[in-house]
């Protein structure tokens, strides 16, 4: 599928900053389950719950990804500044109106 909205672009901060709870929920999940784990076993003990709590961070981060690019495409197209600034590019609405004969 080719990208129709090439100008439409999300930035890695405004991400970061969607997802920071879902960062953090992670670390602690990641944390709890070593803490937890006996001593003799800390990987057969945690091994799996990082991992699930390593998937469910990676489908938030993408989902929110898409969902902000889908956001943003949607407000671009119904943007009434992006509307003017392609009127003004394929030449309409550069000045005011002009009568039928020109003056």
């Amino acid at each position: 599928m080719v990208n129709q909205d090439k100008d439409v672009r999300i930035e890695a901060e405004e991400l970061r900053q969607a997802v920071a709870k879902d960062f953090e929920v992670m670390l602690k999940q990641t944390a709890d389950a070593l803490n937890n784990a006996r001593d003799v076993a800390i990987i057969a003990d945690s091994e799996w719950i990082v991992r699930k709590a390593l998937v469910a961070f990676r489908q938030k981060v993408y989902q929110t990804a898409v969902q902000l690019k889908a956001d943003k495409a949607a407000a671009a197209a119904f943007s009434p500044s992006a509307q003017r600034q392609r009127d003004v590019a394929q030449g309409q609405g550069t000045g005011g109106r002009q009568s039928s004969d020109g003056q």
